[in-house]
């Protein structure tokens, strides 16, 4: 069974601001779908999950977040678009601008810490130049002008966990996921 984990959209927003918040200013969307993406990929290495929970697709200007994608673009996503659109301007040209701050609640030190990090590699670069040197991330593909799905353990694997590792992650991914709906229903 592949490893699913479940969509944070208040961490998504939460780290999106972070972004924005170290930005200063108005930010091109290409930049924070690459620097969460790489974010994500970085908390699966260090803590064994993502900061978001969103599924990965690789697009042709690399590795993209699905679900933020869509939220950038206006469509509504596990009713997380109210959320979004409270705290995230809609896309102007190619631009995100945040509206009033999420604060970081439901991020925790080391998940905030590397998002710090990834703006400080990458938040200055041309998103254009993100995109390519994402392009040697090696669970990306060339999908031709479309979307192809990135599966989390590809990511792992290129990471350096072991199939023991995954195995254990993709269990706690289901515990977690069987936890959620126990709670949420």
């Amino acid at each position: 069974m592949p490893i699913q984990f479940r969509f944070h959209p208040e961490k998504a927003v939460e780290a999106a601001a972070v972004l924005l918040k170290l930005h200063g200013k108005p930010m091109k969307y290409l930049g924070i779908l690459k620097m969460l993406y790489i974010a994500d990929r970085i908390a699966l290495e260090r803590m064994e999950q993502p900061i978001t929970g969103d599924h990965y697709v690789s697009m042709d200007y690399g590795p993209v977040l699905s679900g933020v994608y869509d939220l950038i673009k206006g469509k509504p996503i596990d009713n997380a678009l109210p959320l979004w659109s409270k705290f995230i301007s809609p896309r102007n040209e190619h631009h995100v601008s945040l509206l009033k701050d999420p604060g970081e609640a439901d991020l925790c030190e080391e998940e905030e810490e590397i998002i710090q990090q990834v703006y400080q590699a990458f938040g200055h670069l041309d998103p254009f130049l993100v995109a390519e040197w994402t392009h040697d991330l090696p669970e990306w593909q060339d999908p031709h002008g479309s979307a192809i799905p990135i599966a989390v353990e590809d990511i792992l694997k290129n990471v350096g966990k072991s199939d023991d590792e995954i195995s254990e992650i993709q269990q706690e991914a289901i515990r977690e996921a069987y936890l959620d709906g126990v709670l949420n229903d």
